[in-house]
């Protein structure tokens, strides 16, 4: 025991050449070196010991000795996150040549840090394997008829029953009646079973004031005639999806690009998909042959704006580019060579396909083989703001049924435009510009629609509300807009109006503040606005910290609930902090016991993040 305790001792150990029994790792030093520090004799130190810390890895050598891998086995196993930038440093043997760089705005906002690449690539990444395919569709004329045989002639019966058949086979693939100006083609059906229902715009309006950083779009939507057999009903706090199309603009400019006659755009073509979901949303898995036209594919089923480029649709680039050097500095990406240049250009701005097209010009692949490289298109998903089960107006006779959202533009960099919307926002706001011009025009009754459909109402806002208990709302920008619904349901009983608080986070009260003035009765009473660019400058998740004693009250409450709603980053990670802060304040709770604290409210259904 007395052995132990001296050997735990943080102490520095009295036999100095005693062999040290851990070995130890180390790049420099020699077995030469390592006698002649053993043999050195050292003085022993009166205090004590203190951790020592040894450099072990200087090098790419150093680093293969260690880990057992080389760089380029690392950069195979690329995150995307830019963190093997260095693998395309130039190696001693490899013959470079300089490759002139396409000469227009397009190719230069790519901002790509290429001077010379080797004139021989190494692990070029292979053609992808083409799984969409586009067909010219078959007539009756152009089946054949069986062959005369002197065994057994085909009657007249059997061929009318064979051709029948045929234009049977035929009427079934074609192309559905549906106005694919306003809602995709019923095979795209995003819920199934369960198709997308075309909602008539009743309201739109703009939110924020002239001079606000983003512009917020408010719609009352009719639903009075979207089909009951779903057996789920608009829940306050659900969400609906919407299947919002690329720009129509966007869409036109890439068949531009591929040339595409314009013929040719609306014209029925036979799809075959060898396999995949794809053109459906959550299909299943499996071969499919459809009735379709080019506009309606690149419209409603693929996104052309929203991710960032992958070595799949570069190598499909670079396979139809017919200048050399675009296709040498589009192979250069693909390779094992240009890995740093790929990662660096992937977690830049995410670039668009007719971007892409623009700045390597050559390149003009099939329209189904680019098809089969890029990515569906998605719905998005739009909490609604008011309470569906009381939001009625009575119009040319007929009770019409509402429901309403929020929508937040969101923006990012373009080459031509200098900022380009999102899929759904920039939908929406097209949407809303067009029915307030018409109103404006004098137009009693806009058509404008949205593409929509109900989903199960399951989403955690919806599924954790209860009509009574105290609660807590706290979120900032649109994400408050859900809560608006929660306010006027509860405002509606009388015991309830002291018993619901919304802390809401802005920018500037002038110009971006939603929702003013339309939260009911006592709005005064239940809503703080905190400004986080005027006045003392203070963030929601401050505002938090300042209700120690409300936050802890509600959830400690019997049913109560705290929601959160909004951006997860900065807003939401900075509201999770401070609701660990208040609970170590409040609780007398340590740290890791405060975030387990919150784990469990989570888990019970009392604390509720819904971000994004």
């Amino acid at each position: 025991m007395a052995e132990s305790g001296a050997i735990c001792a943080p102490e520095e150990p009295k036999e100095l050449n005693a062999p040290s029994i851990a070995p130890s790792l180390t790049y420099s030093e020699s077995a030469d070196e390592v006698d002649e520090m053993d043999n050195v004799n050292h003085t022993p130190a009166t205090r004590r010991r203190r951790a020592s810390t040894r450099l072990i890895a200087q090098s790419a050598a150093d680093v293969q000795r260690i880990t057992g891998e080389s760089t380029a086995q690392l950069a195979a196993r690329c995150c995307g996150g830019g963190c093997c930038l260095s693998v395309g440093a130039k190696k001693d043997g490899v013959k470079l040549e300089t490759v002139e760089h396409p000469d227009n705005d397009a190719f230069r906002s790519l901002c790509l840090k290429i001077d010379q690449v080797p004139t021989t690539l190494t692990n070029v990444a292979e053609l992808p394997e083409q799984t969409a395919f586009l067909e010219p569709l078959r007539r009756p004329s152009d089946i054949p008829s069986p062959a005369p045989t002197t065994a057994s002639q085909t009657s007249d019966r059997d061929s009318d029953s064979l051709l029948q058949s045929a234009q049977k086979t035929l009427q079934q693939l074609s192309l559905q009646e549906l106005d694919t100006t306003i809602q995709p083609p019923s095979f795209v059906q995003p819920h199934p079973p369960h198709h997308v229902f075309p909602a008539r715009v009743h309201k739109a309006r703009e939110l924020t004031r002239p001079g606000a950083e983003k512009r917020t779009f408010h719609f009352d939507i009719d639903i009075t005639n979207y089909p009951n057999s779903e057996g789920v009903d608009f829940k306050v706090g659900g969400a609906i999806g919407v299947s919002a199309p690329n720009d129509e603009s966007e869409v036109d400019e890439i068949l531009d690009l591929l040339l595409i006659p314009r013929f040719l755009r609306d014209k029925p073509v036979a799809l075959r998909t060898t396999k995949g979901r794809w053109p459906t949303v959550w299909g299943d898995d499996k071969a499919r042959e459809l009735v379709t036209t080019r506009r309606d594919l690149l419209t409603w089923c693929s996104d052309i704006q929203s991710y960032a480029p992958t070595k799949h649709l570069l190598r499909v680039l670079a396979e139809h580019a017919t200048n050399e050097n675009e296709r040498k500095i589009l192979l250069f990406l693909c390779s094992g060579d240009g890995q740093g240049v790929f990662c660096d250009f992937r977690t830049g701005p995410h670039v668009s396909v007719s971007q892409l097209l623009h700045a390597f010009p050559s390149a003009k692949p099939p329209l189904d083989l680019l098809l089969s490289v890029l990515p569906p298109l998605m719905p998005r998903f739009y909490s609604l703001s008011n309470d569906p089960h009381d939001s009625y107006e009575t119009r040319d006779g007929k009770t019409h049924r509402l429901i309403e959202i929020a929508v937040t533009v969101h923006e990012s960099a373009d080459w031509k435009k200098g900022s380009r919307t999102g899929v759904g926002s920039g939908f929406f706001q097209r949407q809303a510009l067009k029915f307030i011009e018409a109103e404006a025009r004098g137009e009693k009754e806009p058509q404008f629609y949205i593409p929509m459909f109900k989903g199960l109402m399951a989403n955690p806002l919806a599924k954790e509300f209860v009509s009574d208990g105290p609660m807590l709302l706290i979120g900032a920008g649109v994400g408050v807009a859900p809560f608006r619904g929660f306010v006027q349901r509860r405002l509606k009983t009388a015991n309830c109006a002291n018993k619901v608080w919304v802390l809401q986070g802005i920018r500037d009260s002038l110009v971006d503040e939603i929702y003013s003035g339309e939260w009911g009765v006592h709005e005064d009473e239940v809503k703080r606005v905190v400004e986080s660019r005027v006045g003392e400058g203070r963030y929601v998740q401050e505002e938090v910290v300042n209700q120690a004693d409300l936050v802890w009250y509600v959830i400690n409450a019997v049913d109560g609930r705290v929601f959160v709603c909004g951006s997860s980053k900065g807003m939401g990670e900075g509201v999770e902090e401070a609701l660990i802060e208040v609970a170590m304040k409040k609780g007398n709770l340590g740290r890791d016991e405060a975030k387990k604290y919150w784990d469990l409210k989570k888990q019970v259904g009392q604390y509720i993040a819904e971000t994004w």
